[in-house]
């Protein structure tokens, strides 16, 4: 019992730690998530519990995978968000110079009427 209070532990601070890059927050959570699994088949196989308290600590640790598979979509949106707000400015910067030569300005065009 005291190892899923310890993975529920780990899975706190890795979801606080802004400093690591969004891949390795990823991947911590995916092995924190398979891990959690493997508990659930172990429970399974386990003889020391009755089945009703199989049935609670399964329940407890199926929430937890859901909640890191709900922290790792909202790191994957985050990062696809960050992406395109990149992507944007890019294309925005990359469009807006004018050199008044093929692209004029406001002060450096020609009108010319034939």
């Amino acid at each position: 019992m005291s190892s899923i209070t310890s993975i529920g532990q780990s899975s706190g601070s890795s979801a606080s730690s802004g400093g690591s890059s969004v891949a390795s927050q990823i991947a911590s959570l995916t092995k924190q998530i398979q891990n959690l699994t493997q508990q659930v088949k172990e429970l399974s196989d386990s003889s020391e519990l009755t089945d009703e308290q199989k049935a609670e600590q399964q329940q407890m640790l199926e929430s937890q995978i859901q909640m890191l598979q709900v922290q790792i979509a909202q790191l994957q949106q985050a990062q696809t968000e960050k992406a395109q707000a990149t992507e944007e400015t890019s294309t925005t910067a990359s469009q807006a110079i004018a050199d008044g030569v093929n692209r004029p300005t406001e002060r450096n065009s020609l009108n010319v009427y034939i």
